[in-house]
């Protein structure tokens, strides 16, 4: 069991008060049963749904508020971590299909202290061929300027063109999330397989997180050596220095508890070493996310 906390690469909180989320109010095609998220999730939440683990603090990462909330989204996290010191960084949403119309908000968000980087849904694009057009690239190529990483979350049959992307923006920084979903409900590992390895081997793919594998195996009959192929792939692929556990919570709660799934990676990493496993549940999300005056706590 782990014994020292974690920082989570990856959560999201939730406030109906504030936006509309229209993918948690209906059976939204990419999770079913996902009205079951269709309340407020907050990082009190996270703390008791996460015992007996400790969440020492984590990455907000947006929550797909229903256009044009990006900016209100991110303001609000913001004010959040001013006071809630578990808030430690923000991913914010930018639509970059705006081409450097966009560069006014990008400058916006970088102004937020928190803010370490964008994402805007590949998986939710209509039409995914978007992200090689010259106006998404455009808007990629201004992150290095602000200091910001690219989230890329994708699902597995869109490895080629996100593969592509990164290639055509060698200046910046990506972040793959929830491992490229594999399709784990279908026992699926090609080409799979191959497209990590691809984009492991790019250099500025600075790190992976072990995020959204649960609900992409059948959420009610997955086991844990059924998906412990697809985390060990990754580790051996992008090696324990560029993986970062993610607890992807509380879509998460589709398919398993905060525990278990912290439970499945620490069996899944018994083979590595204590100061091994601390940079994947903690070390490398505070180099990834460049999180000032956190300690490592190496051994």
């Amino acid at each position: 069991m782990i014994d020292f906390p974690i920082i989570d690469s990856h959560i999201h909180l939730l406030d109906r008060s504030r936006f509309t989320y229209s993918w948690s109010a209906a059976a939204a095609s990419w999770a079913a049963g996902s009205p079951k998220l269709n309340r407020d999730w907050t990082a009190d939440d996270l703390a008791s749904y996460a015992k007996p683990y400790q969440i020492e603090g984590f990455v907000f990462v947006e929550a797909d508020a229903d256009m044009p909330q990006y900016f209100a989204e991110a303001q609000w996290i913001e004010g959040l971590a001013a006071t809630d010191h578990r808030i430690m960084a923000s991913v914010a949403c930018l639509p970059l299909e705006q081409g450097t119309q966009i560069e006014r908000d990008m400058e916006r968000v970088a102004s937020l202290p928190h803010v370490r980087g964008v994402r805007r849904l590949i998986q939710n694009l209509p039409d995914d061929s978007i992200i090689l057009q010259p106006a998404f690239l455009d808007a990629l190529n201004l992150l290095p300027k602000y200091d910001l990483l690219f989230d890329i979350c994708i699902i597995h049959h869109q490895f080629p063109k996100a593969i592509e992307m990164v290639r055509r923006c060698p200046e910046v920084m990506f972040v793959l999330d929830h491992i490229g979903k594999p399709d784990i409900k279908e026992n699926v590992a090609e080409p799979w397989r191959r497209h990590i390895s691809e984009m492991a081997a790019l250099p500025n793919v600075v790190a992976c997180k072990l995020s959204g594998v649960l609900t992409e195996a059948d959420h009610a009959t997955w086991t844990p050596d059924q998906v412990r192929p697809y985390i060990d792939h990754v580790i051996d692929s992008f090696g324990v220095d560029r993986v970062m556990f993610g607890g992807d919570w509380p879509v998460l709660e589709l398919a398993a508890s905060y525990r278990s799934w912290v439970d499945v990676v620490d069996w899944a990493t018994s083979g590595i070493g204590i100061t091994e496993k601390r940079k994947i549940f903690r070390d490398n999300v505070i180099e990834t996310y460049r999180l000032k005056g956190i300690p490592s706590r190496g051994a």
